[in-house]
């Protein structure tokens, strides 16, 4: 691996270990689980690799392969306040580590990812590798809701961003041939096999040739404008409501928001929309999956493309005309973007018999609308996979 290599050239000798941690997609329940809704996930087959050795001085001293600046602090002495650049989520992971354990040893690795960055669930995937590795070398051990909990701290309290837990349950908790079915109000889950009478699929990933940065995006705005509406509707039905970050979409039934979505805002509203029909299209993918009804599960993944681009108005122009050529390519089942939809990439669940014609179709017509892409734009096809061992 290349991560292993570049260390080995970095310090002369061999990594102690190598840590691992899949990248994510969510085809049906994306902008939901910050405000306690359900999910659907897999884990795919590529994702984060981090080769390291422990440093007993207490320095963490990091490398990545894809930004050219090394990261360095020390385990008892992480900034208290973000630097801005990559790096901010091991810094994050270290802080939130190390307010539950004692940490005596600090670490030194590279990490390598194996797909561009954005829109897979990269930092929560950088995070957790991290974790790994750094409980590894100070003889820590945490069960898998831990691991989960302690990236989410990173992640939301120390870097900023007003995630939920979709990402870092994805990574941990997903099952080759399973599809994760979560709700994140109580984390309670589901691993939904695949029936054997279900049409045979593959994950194929398009990458824009944008990254993204959600810390830079509009994300955490749309999650406030979300927690408006909320807030507003729980004021005009007469409900008990206290402060305005404790405002959740899952607590306000359905029927409410329904009842007084008129008087809302035109942007609060399309917030409103988007996360109440996606709750609804969540049950009902959970329900198609089991039935071994891939076709269905496809449609409301495209279903929940489209509520992205109108309601949560997420996506930049490229992965918008990803998204409609997607919609027109025979053999994909469904698709989206994956992650947030500010830069980053596409995903589609399709049919592997299409997979050639996919490919062609897909990069021809895309190329044809932004040729600035052509050497940036690419596509991978990738298997569901196995989550993190804690």
């Amino acid at each position: 691996m290349r991560c292993e290599e570049r260390f080995s050239q970095i310090y002369g000798r061999d990594a102690d270990g190598v840590a691992f941690c899949p990248y994510r997609i969510c085809p049906v329940g994306a902008h939901s689980d910050h405000n306690m809704g359900k999910i659907t996930g897999l884990a795919i087959d590529k994702g984060i690799y981090f080769a390291y050795a422990p440093k007993q001085n207490g320095v963490v001293e990091i490398t990545s392969l894809q930004f050219s600046k090394r990261a360095q602090w020390h385990i008892a002495t992480v900034p208290q306040a973000k630097q801005g650049d990559w790096a901010d989520y091991l810094r994050g992971a270290t802080w939130a580590l190390s307010k539950k354990y004692r940490l005596h040893a600090g670490i030194c690795g590279v990490i390598d990812g194996s797909l561009p960055i954005g829109g897979l669930s990269s930092s929560a995937a950088v995070t957790i590798a991290f974790l790994q590795a750094i409980c590894k070398v100070n003889d820590i051990k945490l069960d898998s809701q831990e691991l989960i909990d302690t990236a989410y701290d990173a992640e939301r309290n120390y870097v900023g961003v007003s995630i939920g837990k979709l990402d870092q349950s994805c990574v941990v908790l997903s099952k080759k041939n399973h599809l994760l079915y979560l709700d994140t109000r109580d984390g309670s889950y589901e691993l939904i096999p695949q029936r054997e009478a279900m049409k045979p699929y593959k994950i194929a990933i398009f990458f824009s040739g944008l990254e993204h940065n959600l810390s830079g995006s509009k994300f955490n705005m749309r999650v406030d404008e979300l927690r408006a509406g909320v807030y507003a509707l729980q004021a005009f039905a007469g409900m008990e409501y206290g402060k305005f970050a404790e405002a959740m979409a899952r607590n306000v039934p359905g029927e409410v928001y329904r009842k007084y979505k008129d008087l809302l805002p035109v942007s609060w509203a399309r917030r409103c929309e988007h996360w109440y029909t996606e709750f609804e299209r969540v049950e009902r993918g959970a329900e198609a999956w089991r039935r071994g009804d891939i076709e269905t599960y496809g449609r409301l993944c495209f279903e929940s493309g489209w509520s992205s681009i109108h309601n949560w108005e997420s996506g930049a122009q490229e992965q918008i005309r990803l998204y409609e050529i997607m919609t027109r390519t025979d053999g994909i089942y469904g698709g989206r973007f994956s992650g947030a939809g500010f830069k980053g990439c596409c995903m589609a669940l399709f049919d592997p018999s299409f997979e050639e014609s996919i490919k062609r179709t897909v990069t021809a017509e895309y190329l044809k609308s932004f040729p600035e892409m052509t050497g940036k734009y690419d596509v991978f096809i990738c298997s569901s996979a196995d989550g993190v061992e804690p």
